[in-house]
């Protein structure tokens, strides 16, 4: 339920801003939201990973395989205040981690968690 809770606050929030939202099937490869100006000119994917509280974002094995325009993370997703983290997919890659000996690649919370990606939603912008 924190992963539907957060993916459906995400597309709250970029329709709030004009954006067409659409969700992908589930589980699926790649992104979670399709995302559209009215027009259909512009369209990107996002990633939306969702917690229920600040701490590490799993990312899988290989940081080159990561798709998205845009990833969105969403803290205290299950709450009645959830926050965002707008990145790009290229600032996930550059902060993530990696375990020991080539294992799983992680985004600790202090890389995601700062003032420049906190509710920044006007990095992504407002549909025209």
């Amino acid at each position: 339920m924190t992963g539907n809770a957060g993916l459906n606050y995400a597309s709250w929030q970029l329709s709030r801003r004009g954006w067409h939202v659409m969700p992908t099937i589930r589980n699926a490869r790649g992104s979670d939201l399709i995302v559209t100006d009215g027009d259909e000119t512009v369209f990107f994917g996002v990633q939306s990973k969702a917690l229920s509280n600040r701490k590490a974002v799993p990312l899988g094995t290989e940081l080159d395989s990561l798709r998205s325009d845009w990833w969105i993370i969403t803290i205290k997703a299950n709450s009645d205040a959830p926050i965002c983290f707008i990145m790009t997919t290229e600032e996930v890659r550059r902060s993530a981690t990696q375990d020991k000996n080539g294992g799983r690649c992680w985004l600790e919370p202090r890389d995601y968690d700062r003032d420049d990606y906190r509710d920044a939603w006007d990095r992504i912008g407002v549909a025209r």
